[in-house]
């Protein structure tokens, strides 16, 4: 992705102000218990996918949700296991590593398909190096007039994207996480 016009950052930082002030401190208790969690461990267990959901607003009366139950813990944090170290790569850039931590993810029920659930697992084991990938992101996206290079997974697509917004946020004087670029464009996307 090239670089973004100042029209672009300008609504970025809009939104990110008004989620700021709109959205209270313990909004995120619930991400950053399960961040401690899955640092300590290393991997993300069902008791922490399930408190991610109820984190995300996402809907467990799913076929997905009812396999996943069905699975031995210690299976998906096999799975979860491989996602963490590569989202944690610090070999590889950011793009890269949400690449490989997504594909990682791919036979775990709830990630085959769609980016909520498998991008708030990656934030859940990168938070400073991750953020979350939702219809409201790529609503806000279209809104901007930013496409997603996908030729190599939507995921990575969209880090690259993440990490351009970031350097050129820099670049006005702000040090934004990949974080604060996803509440942005949640805000945006709304």
């Amino acid at each position: 992705m090239s670089a973004v016009d100042n029209d672009v950052i300008g609504k970025l930082l809009v939104a990110h102000a008004d989620y700021e002030s709109t959205v209270t401190d313990s909004y995120d208790e619930v991400l950053f218990d399960v961040v401690a969690r899955v640092e300590s461990a290393r991997s993300v267990g069902k008791a922490d996918i399930g408190a991610l959901l109820f984190w995300k607003r996402l809907r467990a009366d799913t076929p997905w949700a009812m396999a996943l139950h069905n699975m031995r813990d210690s299976d998906v944090r096999v799975v979860t296991g491989a996602m963490y170290v590569a989202a944690n790569d610090l070999a590889v850039d950011v793009p890269t590593a949400a690449g490989q931590a997504r594909q990682a993810l791919i036979g775990l029920p709830g990630c085959v398909s769609g980016g909520a659930l498998p991008s708030a697992l990656i934030l859940a084991a990168a938070p400073d190096r991750m953020a979350i990938y939702d219809k409201r992101a790529l609503k806000a996206l279209g809104i901007l007039g930013i496409a997603l290079d996908t030729s190599d997974g939507w995921y990575r697509g969209y880090m690259q994207t993440v990490e351009t917004v970031r350097a050129e946020v820099r670049g006005r004087g702000k040090d934004w996480s990949a974080r604060d670029v996803d509440k942005a464009l949640f805000q945006l996307g709304k």
